[in-house]
């Protein structure tokens, strides 16, 4: 068997993880943990381009995400758990990546035009509102999955263009410096960006339309009572369409052996949605229940957590010292070493 591929994946700690992460892109880190070499970053540098003048909600959420990922089943004995901001080789390849890339084209890119877009929208068209750090976040992203060595990035559509920025920035770095680094493929997401509780084609805190994985039981039941169904659907025994309801939506994620029976019996008019809301929200629970127990038994541990993370980051540190020691000779700056 050849060595194992290393996949490069990263989150930003601006908040808990939700039900959109976890079937998005948490999950299947859990899957592939055990086929690769994995490196999940928590991105506590990029997550500051969007919140530099919060950065105590940035320090806490890097703990909560911590939490978060190792309740949803990421095993430290598999994977490698690390904070961006102590690679500082991450941040030294950024500056040298930030000279093949002109404003032009970081401008271009899809995923940066239409967050600056929202940005304008938000506090109005002057420029002041997009920072060089937010502007500049492909190339950073570049230099993460570079400086570990990732040969495959989990992403969804959204992503792709990130990723063919990073891949034009190692095809130009080799075009000057000669083969130095391998370009990153893509690993696509199998399943896309999961909807809110309310329709909403994203899930989010800020849209009060998640579940998140430190929900209460309580908590969980009143957002599914509050969820969108049929809008034609007026009285308990009229027949709906399970595909317009977003409770069947989510009974398809979490109640697999009664799924059929369950839409049968909505398209008959012998379902009720109170009915069907509690249902899922029993399901909903009894799949978070393992999540909560890992969760707590490390929040009960806060000195392993910091042994994970600690492990982590030294691994992570010495396969970027490993990349920045190619680099520096590619790139004739290194001048003292050995």
């Amino acid at each position: 068997m050849g060595e194992k591929k290393t996949i490069l994946t990263g989150i930003r700690p601006t908040g808990n993880l939700h039900l959109g992460h976890y079937f998005g892109a948490v999950g299947n880190w859990v899957k592939s943990q055990d086929a690769y070499n994995e490196f999940i970053e928590i991105a506590d540098v990029q997550a500051l381009t969007d919140n530099f003048n919060n950065p105590d909600k940035v320090r806490k959420n890097v703990r909560e995400l911590t939490l978060d990922l190792l309740a949803c089943g990421i095993d430290p004995k598999k994977a490698n758990i690390f904070i961006q901001s102590m690679i500082p080789e991450i941040a030294e390849l950024t500056v040298y990546y930030s000279n093949l890339v002109t404003v032009a084209r970081l401008e271009r890119n899809p995923t940066i035009k239409t967050e600056i877009a929202q940005k304008k929208e938000l506090f109005g068209n002057s420029g002041e509102s997009v920072t060089y750090g937010f502007l500049g976040y492909p190339v950073s992203q570049a230099a993460d999955i570079t400086a570990l060595g990732g040969t495959l990035v989990p992403v969804g559509d959204d992503q792709l263009p990130l990723l063919e920025q990073a891949r034009e920035i190692v095809r130009k770095f080799n075009s000057i410096y000669g083969e130095t680094l391998q370009e990153p493929e893509h690993l696509l997401s199998s399943i896309p960006r999961l909807k809110g509780l309310d329709g909403n084609e994203k899930m989010g805190k800020s849209l009060g339309n998640a579940i998140f994985l430190i929900d209460s039981d309580e908590v969980v039941t009143k957002k599914v009572m509050d969820a969108k169904t049929d809008t034609t659907k007026i009285h308990k025994d009229d027949p709906a369409n399970p595909d317009v309801c977003m409770v069947y939506y989510y009974h398809k994620l979490v109640s697999g052996e009664n799924l059929e029976t369950i839409c049968t019996e909505c398209k008959e008019g012998k379902r009720g949605c109170m009915q069907c809301k509690r249902e899922l929200a029993k399901n909903l629970i009894d799949f978070l229940k393992p999540i909560k127990e890992r969760r707590k038994y490390y929040e009960e541990n806060p000195q392993e957590v910091d042994t994970i993370l600690k492990e982590g980051t030294k691994k992570a540190r010495f396969k970027a010292s490993e990349t920045m020691a190619k680099v520096r000779k590619a790139i004739k700056i290194d001048y003292f070493e050995e």
